[in-house]
């Protein structure tokens, strides 16, 4: 430590940058005080604007490369970067780059919040693929902030304050044709654009009581859902995911498994087809619209069964009771928790797939499955969102021999 005057915000600090941290950051250090800072790469020497300043640790954004990484790219977005539209972390990263973070956070993320060795991530073999696809025009669900005078935009990171825009490289080129920023929209809060697998393409404002209905493909079925109702954003996500969880946890011809968090049923159609009509699949979800959903879009199957319930009410009131074979679970980004984790510990169920979008909430229950004698034997990451630091991964836990 020295005896430098305390760092204030606005100030402007010279840092050399260190690994990548959960969150579409890297860790840096100013006289001993941790520094995340966004906008930089690691190895890089750079110039930082202190953005916040805590007891124990600094926020920044690079706003000079002194030093840049071979990594490094001029971001194709005019409007990622320092001050402007927080959603893209990582336009500044090549390709190769980018799945280097986001490996290098879930490794960390397992080690530090999941306790396993690093020998023991070696062993998983831990990496995140990209999915199919350019890391721009993908994103098919997009909620576009509006201002005071009516300009639709997006939110600066960290904040409230929106920055209008007249494109967002990463929305689907569908989304990008709708006349949403063209023009204002003086009485919404917020405008909802959505891009189907189907072809559909709609927007609406929020607040509002028009909900479209839209329909999407994927497992071999055509889906209709408002368009309000969960689905993953990324058009190979849904195959992704559902070929991943299935291969882990291999359900049989006539199994019983449970789906929850289930959603309009993507997971549920999927295992309801490997455990045919000699099997029985158990659906639980809290959300209305995810429950009509999977209602309407599951009724072909009659050993599907739908529980309009929160998971760890359900599990704790043996609203799902009997026996299982196999689970899947995608909850929110919050994780499962200790309560739904010990349940599926104690249910019999000889494997779980574990669907998760946050690497820091997955490696937690990652550690109280561990608490309960069980292992994660497998896990695979997917960069289900190119050009942020967002992740998907799908990981097998089967109880330790």
């Amino acid at each position: 430590m020295t005896d430098r005057p305390a760092v204030t915000e606005e100030e402007l600090v010279t840092l050399t940058v260190g690994p990548p941290a959960h969150g579409g950051h890297c860790v840096a250090r100013l006289d001993g005080q941790v520094v995340f800072v966004r906008h930089a790469l690691p190895g890089e020497r750079v110039t930082a604007l202190v953005t916040e300043v805590h007891s124990g640790y600094l926020r920044a954004d690079a706003v000079e490369i002194l030093e840049a990484s071979p990594d490094r790219v001029a971001p194709p977005c005019p409007y990622a970067g320092a001050g402007r539209c927080g959603g893209c972390d990582l336009q500044h990263a090549s390709p190769a780059a980018q799945l280097d973070w986001k490996t290098a956070v879930l490794r960390e993320q397992l080690t530090r919040l999941g306790k396993l060795t690093a020998d023991e991530v070696d062993a998983l073999g831990v990496t995140v693929a990209a999915l199919p696809g350019d890391l721009t025009g993908w994103r098919t669900r997009v909620r576009y902030a509006v201002d005071a005078a009516g300009r639709p935009g997006l939110l600066k990171h960290r904040s409230h304050e929106v920055v209008p825009i007249d494109r967002c490289l990463i929305a689907h080129p569908a989304i990008q044709a709708l006349p949403v920023l063209d023009r204002t929209w003086p009485t919404a809060d917020a405008v909802e654009a959505v891009a189907t697998s189907t072809g559909d393409a709609t927007a609406w404002e929020l607040p509002g009581e028009h909900r479209p209905t839209v329909r999407e493909r994927a497992g071999g079925r055509t889906w209709t859902i408002d368009a309000e109702t969960f689905w993953q954003v990324h058009p190979a996500a849904p195959e992704t995911l559902v070929g991943a969880a299935l291969d882990l946890v291999d359900p049989r011809p006539g199994e019983r498994a449970w789906d929850l968090y289930g959603g309009a049923g993507l997971f549920a159609a999927a295992l309801a087809e490997r455990v045919g009509p000699g099997g029985r699949v158990t659906l639980v979800e809290s959300a209305p619209d995810g429950v009509a959903a999977a209602r309407d879009n599951l009724a072909d199957l009659p050993w599907v069964e739908v529980v309009a319930a929160r998971v760890e009410t359900a599990l704790s009131r043996r609203r799902v009771a009997g026996p299982v074979d196999v689970v899947v679970l995608d909850p929110p980004r919050t994780g499962a928790g200790a309560k739904v984790i010990e349940a599926l510990t104690r249910s019999g169920a000889r494997a779980v797939g574990y669907v998760a979008c946050d690497p820091a909430a997955f490696a937690r229950d990652v550690r109280t499955f561990r608490e309960h004698g069980w292992r994660l034997a497998a896990v695979r990451g997917y960069d289900c969102f190119p050009m942020t630091h967002h992740l998907e991964c799908v990981g097998l836990f089967t109880p330790d021999a």
